[in-house]
């Protein structure tokens, strides 16, 4: 039992001491990239807050490579201080000093999932909104909720507001439409209400649509007026729809659930977001498996030599691994893979490879 607590006190400070080192790496990146991309258009107070609401969604993306390298630190250390050599000579297999920093890696991951999830949720939602505020001074929103769509568009008369009960697969197109129009002194000035609405480049073309003119002092009704076909000026394009709300990591792991149930009851595809899910209950097995790489190539003693190599190889396949499960997480997309396979086939496959190498390396 001191074994393992000495070992997971050894892997966790390992853990910690490479979380700190990519936090300072990856915060100084994205601050030097943020105030080449801001230029001028906002202070250093505004930038240092960019780059702070993006600095979680940076570490998390990099937790593997990070859990990885602070694996490799810990076996090359203990290789080095021949107490690897001590644990085989009382008698246990070095496989079994794996227990503990497994341990700790599959704790690590599911705080990470529960708790660092969310608020790489919250962080990049709200880089988001400060992002668009920056560049194109808000000019558009777009919301989902049990209610139906929100959408807010910005242009020379106003902003509009948009709602709809429901839309189209990439919501260009849709259906039982408000548009609102307000200004910041008057208020509402129209309101427009249409069976559909298409999105065309730089406009909404509406079918069937009632018109209002909201103005003090005067009945709405009395100079509404009908249009079987009419245009409306738009800022928003099909791409701006899908990236603001086709981005899973904005969401946390906790509402994901809730949300597909909402896109799917709006009338949206949910595969991304399904897909996302299980690639995120399955992220504590695949920070195991990169323990397991890490102790698989580095868990010789110093003596033999080429310990750079080897640790170059596991860096390596660490990488390979990684980019194996985000080719299953885009196939999955796509729909060429079940989202169920392409999210937890890797980790278990992963595991399975290291578990192998390490037999090998051990009993040959």
């Amino acid at each position: 039992m001191m074994l393992h607590l000495y070992f997971a006190r050894r892997f966790t400070f390992k853990l910690t001491a490479m979380f700190g080192l990519f936090v300072c790496f990856i915060g100084l990146i994205d601050l030097i990239e943020q105030m080449r991309r801001l230029g001028g258009k906002a202070g250093f107070a505004e930038v240092l807050l960019l780059s702070m609401m993006s600095l979680p969604k940076g570490l998390y993306v990099m937790t593997p490579l990070i859990v990885i390298l602070a694996a490799i630190s810990l076996f090359v250390s203990l290789a080095r201080s021949s107490e690897l050599v001590v644990t085989r000579a009382s008698g246990r297999s070095p496989i079994y000093s794996l227990i503990a920093p497994v341990l700790v890696a599959g704790l690590v991951g599911c705080v990470i999932v529960a708790v660092g999830n969310p608020i790489v949720a919250a962080t990049s939602k709200r880089y988001q909104e400060l992002s668009e505020e920056f560049h194109s001074n808000g000019a558009s929103t777009i919301s989902i909720s049990n209610e139906g769509l929100w959408l807010r568009q910005g242009g020379d008369s106003g902003q509009t507001v948009i709602w709809a009960s429901r839309a189209n697969g990439d919501a260009t197109v849709l259906y039982d439409v408000n548009f609102i129009t307000y200004t910041a002194e008057q208020g509402p000035i129209r309101r427009i209400l249409t069976q559909r609405a298409e999105l065309q480049p730089g406009k909404w073309i509406l079918s069937n649509a009632k018109v209002w003119q909201l103005a003090l002092g005067q009945n709405p009704e009395e100079t509404s007026s009908h249009h079987k076909t009419m245009g409306i000026p738009s800022s928003l394009t099909q791409e701006s729809i899908r990236d603001s709300f086709g981005k899973p990591h904005t969401v946390s792991v906790w509402q994901l659930p809730s949300f597909i149930n909402q896109l799917r009851a709006a009338g949206f595809s949910s595969r991304r977001h399904i897909v996302w899910f299980h690639m995120e209950l399955a992220r504590p097995l695949f920070l195991i498996a990169m323990v397991l790489i890490g102790a698989a190539f580095t868990m010789r003693h110093s003596r033999f030599g080429h310990t750079g190599l080897y640790v170059l190889a596991a860096v390596l396949l660490g990488f390979g691994l990684y980019y194996v499960r985000n080719l299953a997480q885009i196939l999955a997309e796509n729909g060429q893979l079940d989202p169920i396979l392409a999210a937890w086939a890797p980790p278990f496959a992963s595991i399975f490879l290291a578990l192998g190498l390490l037999l090998h390396m051990e009993d040959g």
